[in-house]
């Protein structure tokens, strides 16, 4: 499991320190004809341990044309399921709440419009993943501070209810998007009303759930 801590110093001997984000790589899937890699990704933070999205847990004849490669959260020897505090679903397409299942009895937070479309609208996502048995829904309709420096953020334009994670410490800031953006192009010049908030909220990083490496603005942003 890969490992990433944003840690930054502020004034001469004064760290701050991020919580630490790490990406957790779930599945691979095919599109247009090359791998795009699917991440969670797991907060450690002084007051729990979030999980932002599940991933994936099974094939399914829905998406069989992706040709899912899977290492699922349940089969990973170094992850820690009941570990898990919180979990949050960025938005509820397949690949991001295929494995909520195995968190029964752990609150999984995620915007109400999102939810409400998931189990109505026909071909939004695999619904009965969305519905599996145990899973604990709270809705959030718009921004909710979850913990201390940790805010949910409601982004539309992938879906209508795409939201955000957004952790704040010491004047220091990461996103956690989801797919918000799919692409670093995206933020670059930012065309959803999403990206537009993601970019205004400016972050030092942004985690994208098929991205490698995180996202930075340029120095010419910071100009």
């Amino acid at each position: 499991m890969a490992d990433s801590r944003t840690e930054k110093g502020e004034g001469p001997g004064n760290a701050v320190s991020m919580p630490t984000i790490t990406p957790v790589l779930v599945a691979e899937l095919l599109a247009e004809g090359e791998r795009m890699p699917v991440y969670v990704h797991v907060i450690d933070h002084p007051e729990g341990r979030v999980l932002v999205d599940t991933g994936m847990t099974q094939v399914h004849p829905a998406v069989d044309d992706m040709d899912p490669l899977l290492t699922p959260l349940s089969e990973q020897t170094d992850f820690d399921l009941a570990g898990i505090d919180i979990v949050v679903n960025t938005h509820l397409h397949f690949d991001h709440c295929g494995g909520n299942h195995l968190f029964t009895g752990t609150p999984v937070y995620v915007q109400r419009a999102e939810l409400d479309d998931a189990l109505s609208e026909e071909d939004y996502t695999i619904r009965e993943w969305v519905e599996a048995p145990g899973v604990q829904y709270v809705p959030v309709d718009g921004t909710l501070e979850l913990l201390r420096g940790l805010r949910l953020v409601p982004t539309p334009g992938h879906t209508r209810g795409s939201q955000v994670v957004l952790v704040e410490k010491g004047g220091h800031s990461v996103v956690i998007a989801g797919d918000t953006a799919v692409f670093f192009d995206e933020l670059d010049d930012p065309r959803t009303e999403g990206q537009r908030l993601i970019r205004a909220l400016a972050p030092d990083e942004v985690w994208l759930s098929h991205q490698h490496e995180p996202w930075r603005p340029s120095s010419e942003d910071d100009a």
